[in-house]
């Protein structure tokens, strides 16, 4: 399948203007090429949900990742989860937050394959829409493999903040 093809096949729902919470989180930093992408995800994951569970801490959300700025060739983003409490540092894990924001948001529906496509069609959306939007953004992976080995049934929330 080409990547036109693809993009014509993508789920993304009607994006939303929202308010989000600030979210205390234990988080992991990475700067990397972007092709280590794949390579860091799953173990950084794993590490989080280890440390927080052997500090008896109970996730309240779902794992997210959040890019500090978009950059083609490097990757400069935390991957953390929320919790109701600090998270003592250990190892590469440490206490972060993601702050309070207005955010644009859409859910997409699929493979983490596209989420690059699926991106460029929400950006797409908000250009369209004459929104302006901050350099950041985040996704929370709020269905995936740990659920349903099945890709047609993953979700993952896509979060642009406003500008301002």
């Amino acid at each position: 399948m080409s990547n036109t093809e693809a993009a014509k096949q993508l789920v993304l729902d009607p994006p939303q203007i929202v308010e989000t919470p600030a979210l205390q989180a234990a988080v992991i930093r990475f700067t990397i090429p972007r092709e280590e992408i794949r390579s860091v995800m799953g173990p950084g994951m794993q590490e989080l949900i280890a440390t927080v569970t052997a500090q008896g801490i109970t996730p309240t959300g779902r794992i997210f990742s959040h890019h500090f700025k978009m950059d083609p060739a490097v990757f400069d983003f935390e991957i953390g989860i929320s919790v109701p409490t600090p998270v003592t540092p250990a190892s590469r894990v440490q206490p972060g937050q993601l702050a309070a924001r207005k955010v644009i948001r859409t859910v997409y529906h699929g493979s983490y394959e596209h989420l690059g496509a699926a991106w460029g069609q929400f950006e797409a959306w908000i250009a369209a829409n004459g929104l302006s939007i901050a350099p950041d953004l985040w996704e929370s992976y709020l269905t995936g493999p740990d659920m349903n080995p099945d890709p047609a049934t993953w979700t993952t929330e896509l979060n642009r903040p406003l500008a301002g």
